[in-house]
C-alpha cells in the first residue's frame, strides 16, 4: 500500500539484454494474469481483512527489472 493506492509489482530479471529486455517479457497475457490475480486478493480482503479492503481507493501496476546489477522500477506501468 501507498497510502490509500494498492500497488502490484511484476519483478523481472536478467543477466543480460542478449534475449530481449526484462519489461518486453511483461506481455499483454502476462500483464491480464497479474490484474485477475489482484481481482482476487482485493476480493480475499473484502472477505477476511475490510478494514484494509475499505482502505484501497485506487490500484497500480508497476514493472521492477534486474538487468546484472541494475535495477529499474517502471511506475504505473500498465
Amino acid at each position: 500500500m501507498h497510502g490509500t493506492e494498492l500497488v502490484v509489482c511484476e519483478v523481472k530479471a536478467r543477466a543480460n539484454n542478449a534475449f530481449g529486455f526484462a519489461a518486453e517479457a511483461v506481455t499483454p497475457a502476462k500483464q491480464l494474469k497479474v490484474r485477475r490475480a489482484t481481482f482476487d486478493f482485493v476480493e480475499h480482503l473484502r472477505v477476511n481483512d475490510a478494514a484494509l479492503h475499505a482502505r484501497i481507493r485506487s490500484t497500480r501496476f508497476d514493472v521492477a527489472t534486474m538487468t546484472g546489477v541494475q535495477l529499474e522500477v517502471l511506475l504505473n506501468a500498465f
